[in-house]
């Protein structure tokens, strides 16, 4: 057994308790009331950074919450390597379909539930804990790392595209390597190649100047709600086509390498039945439902809410409702012209009188494609196929990480994914968990990858000859 080997496991339960106290930081980032919270996360993982014995270790400011930032570069000749992650997490609600607080980490079994466990706390602190294997034993790193950690990544990074591009010779690198992802099963590797992008919104109709008695101006003053429920009914059918002119007309169309591929990484649909605890699918029904999770556009209704939420009943006509509406995008869509159409067939839609406010939240993310054969992936599968004894399968994310296609574009370096979340977890949902073979495993996985890429040219790592980052 090597050195880092033996580190690993004489700090396996130090490892578990500092998964289980930065489980316990409420840095839910799209909540105001938690920004003290988010900063201590980060100012967590930065003096987590320092005792792993990485250099140059800050806290850095941006136009929201911080980064933290952290290097090791003494190894002339060798790759750089950005490790990306970051310690925000979602909202909790409901809190009422949770079984325990959740921030207040439990084990049960090989399972540790709390918000954020499999997204992506555990992930962070593995790759951490592999450089720090590393560090403590045989004082190097094979190749030149850097590491950034973010806060903003559930609402978008929308300041960490500014950062990076800012401080580009701060970041400047061969290779991103993302903690922020998962594998197929406990038994099964996966590598993504892709991710959707996304573009957000936040719309509230306001139909009169107050709430008005349901008796006096039932059937004569229009009702916000209704307006809203007809608006969000206008935007696409029960199937899921989006109805919104111009929606579709920038996706590229799968060819048969595309749907193979797709194909090849996929789950049943009795599979993708089971884990969205639904009885039937939906979709337009000449994709696949892999196709329609990995390479088509969607439009969803993420909240809705108007008029009186209280106990018991209120007989009022609401004067206004809001509605939340995210669209995830595939290669060739831009954000910003899809939030402009989604928004222009709202406003043909208004019924007369009544006013529509329209609140981006940020600019949104492009989507991400990166080559399958790339040498970072090769390497990747390498380590993967020594780590569960079989080849990794090949799949597009459906989900989105913001800040992937902004490295490409303003470092000139691709992401390639390593993290150990796993389908069913919870992710964003109640009962949010993770398992911790899963995150045991992962500092051995981190090292097993340096390693591998330091048998890698840089040139070819970054890959500097022009190509698009989503195809």
């Amino acid at each position: 057994m090597a050195g880092w080997q033996q580190y690993l496991e004489q700090n396996r339960e130090r490892r578990q308790a500092e998964l289980m106290a930065l489980l316990s930081i409420p840095s839910v980032s799209t909540e105001p009331a938690h920004a003290g919270d988010v900063r201590a996360a980060v100012e967590w993982a930065a003096n987590r950074l320092k005792v792993a014995g990485l250099e140059h270790v800050g806290v850095h400011e941006t136009g929201g919450h911080p980064v933290a930032y952290a290097d090791w570069l003494h190894a002339p000749g060798k790759p750089t390597i950005l490790f990306y992650g970051h310690v925000d997490v979602q909202p909790t609600d409901p809190l009422d379909l949770w079984a325990s607080p959740p921030f207040e980490p439990r084990i049960v079994g090989d399972l540790v539930y709390a918000r954020g466990a499999c997204d992506m706390k555990a992930s962070q602190i593995a790759a951490i804990a592999a450089l720090e294997s590393l560090l403590k034993t045989d004082g190097k790193l094979p190749v030149n790392v850097k590491l950034i950690v973010e806060a903003e990544e559930e609402i978008g990074s929308p300041n960490l595209k500014p950062f990076v591009t800012k401080n580009r010779d701060l970041l400047a690198c061969d290779l991103v390597v993302s903690a922020d992802g998962g594998q197929r099963s406990e038994t099964e590797p996966s590598i993504a190649v892709g991710f959707r992008g996304v573009a957000g919104m936040e719309i509230s109709v306001t139909t009169s100047s107050t709430d008005l008695h349901s008796g006096g101006f039932g059937g004569v003053a229009p009702n916000a709600n209704q307006v809203l429920a007809e608006l969000i009914v206008s935007l696409r059918t029960h199937g899921g086509r989006v109805l919104v002119d111009g929606f579709y007309d920038d996706v590229r169309v799968l060819n048969e390498a595309d749907r193979a591929a797709i194909a090849a990484g996929a789950l049943s649909e009795e599979e993708m039945r089971s884990r969205a605890g639904v009885e039937q699918l939906v979709g337009d029904p000449n994709f696949t439902p892999a196709e329609r999770t990995a390479a088509r556009p969607t439009l969803d209704v993420n909240g809705m809410w108007g008029g009186y939420q209280g106990p018991g009943g209120k007989t009022v006509i609401p004067r206004q409702a809001h509605a939340k509406i995210t669209c995830r995008l595939v290669p060739n869509q831009e954000p910003g012209k899809i939030g402009n159409l989604v928004e222009a067939h709202l406003r043909r839609h208004l019924p007369p009188g009544v006013t529509l406010e329209v609140k981006y939240r940020g600019v949104g993310s492009k989507p991400y494609l990166m080559p399958a054969d790339h040498p970072g992936n090769k390497a990747l599968a390498d380590v993967l196929r020594t780590l569960y004894a079989k080849p990794p399968v090949y799949s597009r994310s459906g989900g989105t990480i913001p800040i992937a296609a902004d490295f490409r574009e303003a470092l000139g370096a691709w992401m390639i994914t390593l993290g150990f979340a796993l389908p069913g977890e919870g992710a964003h949902a109640p009962n949010e968990h993770h398992d911790l073979r899963a995150f045991h495993r992962g500092p051995t996985a981190y090292v097993r990858l340096l390693e591998r890429l330091a048998q890698e040219r840089p040139a070819l790592l970054r890959a500097e000859e022009a190509v698009p980052v989503a195809r």
